[in-house]
């Protein structure tokens, strides 16, 4: 019997099984896509998330981000990380990455999902096989969270994400966030020659039409798309707990507010770490606990901006009072570039 069984081959249950394997445990990922899987996502990894790949021993190429800029009309706002910056990285490089950190750790991937699981006092049955513990990290709309009766009514609005790249060359070393009246987009620098532009909002429109709503960022595109327009959605997802037994959730799994502050990795990663931990001391139960302070930080900000954003009033005077105080826009985004 195998320590732990890791369903879903993405960053978060990489991550996990990486964990697992310095740990000593014996594990084994279950994910039935092969090679590295391109997912809609801002890719702009913040300067935690790149500290803890680090620690893994992953270091994905990507162009270095210095902060962050706010951008509606004529009114700007940025500030810089106030210690190493961020990166931005192409979904697939950092997942081609991180596969093969796994594989050089010897963790097999197994080309299947995970379909059936019981568990009793001593063990987690999936599809047949027994394993000591299982993590549940299959994605934001996790079939395992559902099928454990985990899943819990999202409340707020529905927001969805929509991304494109486009072949030009970065004209900033910052995350670019372009506020419209019912979107935003989040410009983030990929490569020499290449811009990630995704698109943020509650209106279930195609790309072009949201890119519209911005003739400033529409202007500087001027190059040719280099990928095809990928979505996401709805983005608040809700678990009742972490925790089911022997069977742990890790990354969107365990439920998600909102992409708006870009700590999507960052987050699945700290989740991941904290997962092994608990299961490697045979506590499994102090997971909840740790992913609770992992995630009170994200998401006490993340609701606060969508609290103002939701409201045409305090919409609208977002960047102009950014702009206006500038040690508070500092502080917030000193908050996404510390550990």
């Amino acid at each position: 019997m195998i320590d732990l069984l890791v369903a879903g081959g993405g960053p978060a249950g990489l991550a996990t099984a990486m964990h697992a394997a310095r740990a000593g445990l014996s594990v084994e990922v279950r994910e039935p896509r092969a090679g590295a899987i391109d997912k809609a996502c801002g890719e702009g990894l913040m300067p935690a998330a790149v500290a803890r790949l680090a620690r893994l021993g992953v270091d994905p190429p990507g162009r270095d981000l210095r902060g962050i800029r706010y951008l509606a009309g004529a009114a700007t706002a940025e500030a810089a990380f106030p210690g190493s910056p961020g990166r931005g990285v192409r979904r697939v490089a950092l997942h081609a990455a991180l596969l093969a950190a796994v594989a050089a750790a010897g963790v097999r991937i197994e080309p299947r999902a995970v379909g059936a699981v019981r568990q009793d006092d001593g063990a987690v049955l999936v599809d047949g096989t027994p394993a000591r513990y299982l993590v549940a990290a299959d994605g934001l709309h996790s079939p395992l969270r559902r099928s454990l009766g985990l899943d819990a009514p999202s409340r707020g609005p529905r927001r969805y994400g929509l991304r494109r790249h486009v072949g030009v060359p970065p004209w900033t070393d910052m995350v670019e966030v372009h506020w419209a009246r019912h979107a935003e987009a989040y410009v983030t620098p990929v490569g020499e020659d290449e811009v990630g532009v995704a698109i943020l909002t509650t209106r279930r429109l195609p790309y072009d039409r949201h890119l519209a709503a911005f003739p400033q960022l529409r202007e500087r595109l001027c190059g040719e798309p280099t990928s095809t327009v990928r979505g996401a959605g709805p983005l608040r997802q809700s678990a009742r707990a972490r925790v089911a037994g022997r069977v742990l959730l890790v990354g969107d799994a365990g439920g998600y507010v909102d992409a708006l502050t870009g700590e999507g990795i960052s987050l699945a990663l700290a989740q991941a770490e904290a997962a092994v931990a608990a299961l490697a001391a045979g506590r499994p139960q102090d997971y909840e606990v740790r992913w609770r302070h992992i995630v009170r930080r994200y998401r006490l900000l993340t609701e606060a901006l969508l609290r103002a954003a939701s409201a045409p009033p305090t919409r609208r005077a977002l960047v102009p009072v950014a702009h206006a105080l500038p040690a508070v826009f500092s502080a917030a985004v000193a908050e996404l570039g510390r550990p």
